[in-house]
């Protein structure tokens, strides 16, 4: 039918909720459509359930496959990691494509006294930090003068850019961060 299967689940209660998606969005007459074809294929295969809903995955709707992250490149995301990295295990950032098919996720975040941002170096083997291309070259000159506010005893609360870069097999789960406008 044209429609991208997000997730299925089965809830207490007999209650079967499928959740669809496509690049244009979902409207409530797709979700009609869709509840109405897929009760009669379920009926055809008799499967067992009590109540079908049929919804979009909403604004923080999951991403699960590699299209999904592809997909979604340049939009805001939430990811919790298998394993903590830097005693976290949940960051939000901007996804990105690699050039060799991993994910990255460009953080923005307050940096701590001395011109560190949150935690301690990345361990060997866990997902690495990269600072994106646009902070590199800037990187010497505001870490000194990040080093020079520690030394005078003022916190640096400028934010910080740096890279997360990860294997979908290292994420536990990502969502879309929801952006709402009026």
């Amino acid at each position: 039918m044209g429609y991208e299967l997000v997730d299925a689940e089965m809830a207490a209660g007999g209650v079967l909720r499928v959740y669809i998606d496509r690049v244009e969005g979902i409207r409530m007459e797709d979700c009609e459509l869709v509840s109405r074809q897929l009760s009669h294929a379920l009926a055809v295969d008799d499967f067992d359930y009590r109540r079908l809903e049929v919804s979009s995955p909403g604004l923080d709707r999951p991403l699960k496959k590699p299209a999904d992250f592809v997909r979604f490149a340049g939009t805001e995301i939430s990811v919790k990691l298998k394993r903590p990295l830097e005693g976290r295990r949940v960051f939000e950032g901007v996804l990105s494509v690699e050039d060799d098919g991993r994910f990255g996720l460009v953080l923005i975040e307050p940096a701590q006294a001395g011109g560190k941002a949150h935690g301690a170096p990345a361990k060997p083997g866990a997902a690495r930090r990269v600072a994106p291309a646009s902070v590199r070259g800037k990187a010497a000159g505001e870490k000194a003068r990040a080093d020079e506010k520690a030394r005078k005893g003022t916190e640096n609360d400028a934010p910080v850019a740096r890279k997360l870069v990860f294997a979908l097999d290292e994420i536990d789960r990502a969502r879309l961060v929801p952006k709402v406008e009026f």
